[in-house]
């Protein structure tokens, strides 16, 4: 074997369609995309999603899911971390508008103190609401409980 003697295997290279190349061609005339219409015109191209006038699928298939207009969200504290913050800051009085202040909430949020974690000193909290058990934790340290 040498390299002036390869050659690929029978039917394994077929040459390449040469579309629009005139009738003897037998790819010419209308050069393989049929006769009129959209889809035989230069530039052509559909719409995103578009299935031929039949309904798309986005539009067969259910809607899913409820977004409640009414649900209060909160965000959570827990005792633990007012803890931490009233370290860091060596304060006993703890607001909504003392942790807007410092970033730890946006201004338009609403705080919940939660019962996690140990309450080893004395704290007056004032919040928007609060867990049974984050009040029992206030008040067994000492500490005051203000409702928004």
């Amino acid at each position: 074997m040498e390299l002036h003697n390869l050659k690929p295997a029978a039917n394994s290279v077929k040459s390449q369609k040469r579309i629009a190349r005139g009738p003897g061609s037998g790819h010419g005339g209308t050069a393989t995309r049929g006769h009129k219409g959209a889809k035989s015109r230069a530039g052509y191209h559909t719409k995103r999603n578009y299935e031929g006038g039949q309904t798309p699928l986005q539009m067969r298939l259910p809607k899913r899911g409820f977004k409640n207009p009414f649900r209060v969200e909160y965000e959570p504290f827990n005792i633990e971390r007012l803890v931490k913050i009233a370290e860091k800051y060596s304060i006993s009085v703890i607001t909504p508008e003392f942790l807007i202040e410092k970033g730890y909430i946006r201004k338009y949020e609403l705080v919940k103190i939660l019962a996690d974690g140990d309450l080893t000193i004395k704290l007056d909290v004032s919040a928007h609401k609060f867990s049974k058990n984050a009040v029992t934790a206030i008040e067994q340290a000492g500490g005051t409980v203000t409702k928004m």
